[in-house]
């Protein structure tokens, strides 16, 4: 989070724009960020909404218990 106000402090002067290779859906959550999905069929942009990242962390956080059921069942 801290880095998010730090990049947007440097966009916001006009100094600065990123390129960041990242899994982290906080990061891509940033406004107006262009996100693009390096795949095996070749680049694509994406919504970040179409992410895995985005859609794992959503369906952990409202389905936990499943989640963990799966993962740490012996």
């Amino acid at each position: 989070l801290a880095l998010l106000r730090l990049m947007d402090d440097l966009v916001r002067r006009g100094c600065s724009q990123f390129i960041i290779a990242t899994h982290s859906p906080i990061l891509m959550a940033y406004p107006g960020a262009t996100i693009y999905l390096l795949g095996p069929e070749g680049i694509a942009q994406v919504a970040y909404e179409e992410t895995e990242h985005y859609r794992v962390t959503v369906d952990f956080l409202t389905q936990r218990e499943t989640y963990l059921h799966h993962l740490l069942e012996p």
